[in-house]
């Protein structure tokens, strides 16, 4: 191992452009021809949205490297501005497969009775309506901006929808415009008297009528545009009194962001494109010209709108628990045995009751909880205050920190503050991004501490798409570990000797290392050395190289990573005994398992955290073992059931791409069997426990 350099920049890939391939496997969904055609469109909306996001955070960051004289190698070997330069062409050819596949799903769904198209294609009869449209209900809220000499270019928000109008003004001088397509208003607009399900775009109606805003002038040209701005969070830890202000003071300042990329309607018209550019201060490696209707997120809301069924799926009905046969009092069920939960296949509901029943159960003392993301009316944090209001002991860890959750995160801090609460707003350095509750209760016998850890948010509309895992459990060591994991963050105790969990930043990384090493001693000794793993992102250097070691080792390690992963697999002498694939579906693969095979004696692990240097040093994680023979058999059943799976996985090929895992004769799902699972659980309650728990999926099953 000595001999071996493991930091070679060829034995990994850039994080951002991992990102954009993971983001490419999400786009190539959409041309998936089995796919429901409203489906399909979403993949591009969720692509659409997640380069959002990748712009607005990812890429801003780069940039401001950049200019602040930053331009160090990564573990690839990339500098700052290589990564800003691949990253700009990588984009720019994504977004052109965006477009045709968008182009091609609009095609076919006008060939099924559904059209959107342009003003000018409207009948007489739907022009008309359109027009009394734009009177009554579009032109009220528009306004016009002219930009000359003494109306300097005015602030654009962050992700809006705007148009640059070009004109000749009353003194006849070429002049440049702006207006901002109304977010208020529906993007498509469904136009009445058609015949046949049509709709147009706001901007195409706003355009249509441009010459009634500028009222006197010639109008050359318009061209819609939109603008992304950097919109991280810029809070200075080091020298603050209150956390909770500073945030709120940084969530301001993002709305003013340095503007990151410019989308503009492709157009000829270059005098447009250098007043947008020159105003916003942009490169030409910023700016995307694209051939169709700008901000594809808008089809989300399209898909919703009624009369859509017949081409989305159908509705997905997370079931009971198989281990939740009834409504039976949770407490008793849980001091019984441990009790697993696999999310979205199973209902989210057992958790917010554990919270609704503590919050009224007059033997509940206490209930202690973090939050990180939750939905906009949580029944749970609903729980949580009603408990502070029957006078019990409530604890809440609001995490401020969340990304693009902060507003939402502040409203419900204080909302749990004035029902009593005692909330605490994250930790200085440090996300707390662990998933876990504890519900303290007298009972006949003394104090029973009763917790639930999760690889998963609190979130309730988020649990019916994501796939997450959960552990109930009354374990005594939990209940203790638990107790002294609030505590150290509530307080100034010291970190304690941990009986089941391992924590990061504390001890984590030495916990993975631990288990990895322990894999490559058991080859050494004789036996079968073998890790599968389940997350959504590697990029740890020092962990890849752990793993490098495990494969030069003799370990075999199967990696079910979802999206970025910086790790080579197949590379000769280094990397042979290492798989990586990457589960893209209906469902969001979010759960985080760990699995060794310990010379037999199996361990299993369920986390919050993946193996990104940000989990590992920068945010509280927690990682907790399953102890039970028969959960560690149905996860290792579900982990199998992945690596199997020819429809929804793609395999990392040596070079880095990702190419399609198929079998036309045996086709295998692993989301689908997992659902089909669930209802074959739930519609079995009376049979006995010992048949309804028998191997869940046999090598030659079919989905």
């Amino acid at each position: 191992m000595k001999s071996i350099d493991l930091n070679k920049p060829e034995y990994f890939f850039n994080r951002e452009l991992s990102w954009l391939k993971f983001n490419l496997r999400v786009l190539k969904e959409a041309a998936v021809k089995t796919t429901p055609l409203l489906e399909r469109l979403k993949f591009v909306a969720i692509t659409a949205s997640n380069l959002d996001e990748f712009f607005m955070v990812r890429v801003a960051g780069l940039w401001d490297k950049w200019e602040d004289g930053i331009n160090q190698r990564d573990a690839s070997g990339l500098t700052v501005k290589e990564q800003l330069d691949e990253i700009s062409a990588s984009a720019h050819e994504q977004v052109k497969l965006q477009y045709k596949y968008m182009l091609s799903i609009l095609k076919e769904l006008e060939s099924n009775g559904i059209r959107i198209c342009r003003v000018s294609k409207i009948s007489e009869k739907g022009r008309g309506w359109l027009d009394e449209y734009y009177r009554e209900v579009v032109y009220p809220v528009l306004t016009p901006m002219a930009v000359d000499a003494s109306r300097p270019f005015p602030f654009l928000a962050n992700k809006t929808l705007n148009l640059a109008v070009e004109i000749i003004n009353q003194d006849e001088e070429q002049s440049m415009g702006l207006v901002q397509v109304p977010s208020v208003l529906p993007r498509l607009v469904e136009v009445e008297g058609e015949g046949k399900r049509t709709f147009v775009f706001l901007e195409d109606i706003i355009i249509e009528n441009c010459h009634d805003l500028f009222n006197g002038c010639q109008i050359l040209d318009v061209v819609p545009f939109r603008l992304t701005r950097d919109s991280d969070l810029d809070v200075d830890e080091d020298d603050i009194d209150n956390l909770l202000k500073e945030v709120e003071k940084s969530l301001r300042k993002r709305k003013r962001g340095a503007a990151v990329r410019l989308e503009l309607n492709k157009t000829a018209n270059l005098r447009i494109k250098k007043f947008l550019s020159d105003n916003l201060d942009l490169s030409e490696q910023e700016i995307f010209e694209i051939n169709g209707p700008l901000d594809a997120t808008c089809f989300f809301k399209f898909a919703s709108l009624s009369g859509m069924w017949p081409w989305l799926y159908e509705p997905f009905v997370p079931q009971r628990p198989l281990e939740l046969p009834d409504d039976s009092d949770l407490f008793s069920a849980i001091r019984k045995k441990d009790i697993l939960l696999h999310h979205p296949y199973e209902s989210f509901d057992p958790v917010v009751k554990l919270v609704s029943d503590a919050a009224s159960d007059p033997k509940v003392l206490a209930i202690k909880q973090t939050l990180y993301r939750v939905s906009g009316n949580s029944p749970i944090v609903a729980a949580l205050a009603r408990a502070a209001e029957n006078g019990k002991q409530v604890t809440v860890l609001v995490e401020l920190k969340a990304r693009f959750d902060e507003e939402n995160n502040i409203i419900w801090a204080r909302r749990l503050e004035q029902a009593g609460c005692h909330v605490i707003y994250g930790l200085v350095g440090l996300k707390t991004h662990a998933k876990i509750i504890l519900i303290v209760r007298k009972e006949a016998d003394g104090i029973k501490r009763y917790v639930h850890l999760g690889t998963g948010n609190y979130n309730d509309n988020t649990a019916k798409l994501y796939t997450d895992m959960g552990l109930l459990t009354a374990n005594d060591q939990f209940g203790s570990d638990a107790s002294a994991f609030f505590n150290l963050l509530s307080g100034y105790s010291q970190p304690p000797l941990w009986n089941k969990l391992v924590m990061a930043p504390l001890g984590l990384r030495d916990k993975i290392y631990e288990l990895i090493d322990n894999e490559i001693a058991q080859v050494k000794a004789g036996n079968k050395g073998h890790i599968i793993v389940k997350m959504n992102s590697l990029i740890d250097q020092q962990v890849i190289q752990k793993l490098y070691e495990a494969s030069i080792g003799g370990v075999q390690v199967e990696l079910i990573v979802r999206g970025i992963c910086g790790l080579r697999a197949g590379v000769e002498g280094i990397s042979e005994n290492i798989t990586v694939r990457s589960i893209v579906g209906r469902q969001l693969e979010h759960s985080r398992i760990f699995w060794f095979a310990n010379g037999g004696e199996q361990q299993l692990y369920l986390s919050s955290a993946d193996w990104m240097p940000r989990n590992l040093n920068d945010r509280v994680e927690l990682f907790f073992p399953v102890e039970s023979e028969e959960h560690i058999k149905r996860i290792k059943e579900i982990l199998d059931l992945y690596l199997r799976d020819n429809v929804g996985a793609h395999m990392m090929q040596s070079n880095g791409t990702y190419r399609r895992v198929t079998n036309k004769a045996t086709p295998v799902s692993a989301q689908s069997s997992l659902y089909e699972e669930a209802l074959l659980a739930a519609a079995a309650d009376k049979i006995p426990m010992e048949v309804r728990l028998r191997p869940m999926y046999s090598k030659d099953s079919k989905e």
